[in-house]
């Protein structure tokens, strides 16, 4: 059965259009058309924003669970569903520094979860524990590790869907940066106090993406360019940013579009168990975590993720940085597809990709999507 979205301001990467039928069969696009084939379901849009689906590449927890707690495709599920209703239609469930017996239920959990066609679920984000004792900032010291041989096979071990590792440079080995990458893991430095230097290294071996770029990582500054200084100098790679209002300035950000473009950064939420609840508070691996206003907060103030939802995020980056709608969009979209490696399957709304959409109003509620073409509860 084929269905027709009419009535929509269609976003393409050229920009939006309001004269476009946008039609999906077989969970694909079809076609993007003036007019609707003859007899496909005619479903109007209202006149609302019809954009490609969100892809949030780090998202550690949401509607009261956290990926930590319980791996399982029970809480990937409930985590999915959470972050449907703001328009993310793919991501990767986050497991932040654990022990290795936790990542390896993670990556089975993952895999069964892709197994039994949970939608929107893509791959699984590794987020430590192989980090900096100084930057670790709310990951547990105590799970913190040097990575060795063992792990590498771990982490290389998922069947199905992609592997996003962050890890700092300078707690991996010459040579460790290059066999996750020869295995298709996709690596990324975060929480880290490596130098310059050492992140080029990193580079050199196949890391692709930063993981919150400013936070919990060595600054920029005149005589240490540092991780950031790296991160901003290089239009190879990739760096995620929370645009929250708390993690990152304005001006900040401003700084890296001009460094990087859009094409190099994406939006992330590092959302947690409060994100799609009226919950005020969760424990983090023995941590009260309590809600400040849109805030998480530990008890001496360290922030611990956020309750960022991406549709939020993508308003945000509108209303604080002046960038335009297309540009925020792909931020959320195409950007984090490329990273990933699945630009030919989604990201942008064009025939034969996926039929991953989201449908948003003016003020940026999300009023429908679709997930390879199903409607999304």
């Amino acid at each position: 059965m084929e269905i027709a979205l009419v009535n929509a301001r269609v976003l393409l990467p050229q920009g939006l259009r309001d004269d476009l039928a946008v039609t999906i069969a077989d969970g694909r696009i079809r076609s993007v058309s003036s007019e609707p084939p003859e007899g496909a379901t005619i479903v109007d849009c209202g006149g609302d924003m019809l954009l490609p689906g969100f892809i949030d590449t780090q998202v550690n927890g949401g509607g009261g669970v956290l990926f930590n707690d319980a791996p399982t495709v029970e809480t990937i599920a409930t985590m999915a569903a959470a972050h449907r209703r703001y328009g993310t239609t793919g991501m990767l469930p986050t497991l932040i520094s654990d022990d290795l017996s936790v990542v390896e239920a993670g990556i089975a959990a993952v895999d069964a979860a892709i197994e039994q066609g949970v939608p929107g679920v893509l791959g699984i984000h590794i987020e430590g524990p192989f980090l900096s004792f100084a930057r670790r900032g709310i990951h547990d010291a105590a799970r913190l590790r040097k990575i060795d041989r063992e792990a590498i096979r771990l982490l290389s071990s998922a069947r199905h869907g992609r592997t996003l590792v962050t890890l700092a440079p300078e707690c991996v080995e010459p040579g460790d940066v290059a066999a996750l990458a020869e295995a298709g893991v996709v690596v990324a430095a975060g929480h880290s106090e490596a130098d310059y230097d050492t992140v080029r290294r990193a580079i050199g071996e196949g890391l692709t993406g930063f993981t919150h770029l400013f936070n919990a990582m060595s600054p920029l500054v005149n005589r240490a360019p540092g991780m950031t200084g790296a991160a901003l100098e290089d239009d190879g790679v990739t760096a995620g940013l929370i645009v929250d209002g708390h993690h990152v300035h304005p001006a900040v950000i401003r700084i890296a579009l001009k460094a990087k473009g859009h094409e190099r950064l994406m939006l992330v939420t590092d959302a947690m168990a409060l994100t799609g609840t009226q919950e005020d508070h969760f424990i983090l691996q023995g941590r009260h975590i309590r809600r400040d206003g849109d805030r998480l907060v530990d008890a001496a103030g360290t922030l611990a993720g956020s309750t960022l939802t991406m549709n939020a995020a993508v308003r945000n980056m509108i209303a604080e940085t002046g960038v335009d709608l297309r540009r925020a969009v792909a931020m959320a979209s195409s950007t984090p597809a490329a990273f990933l490696g699945l630009s030919e399957r989604t990201g942008t709304i064009a025939p034969g990709l996926s039929a991953d959409l989201v449908l948003v109003d003016k003020d940026w509620q999300v009023k429908r999507s679709w997930i390879a073409g199903r409607e999304a509860a």
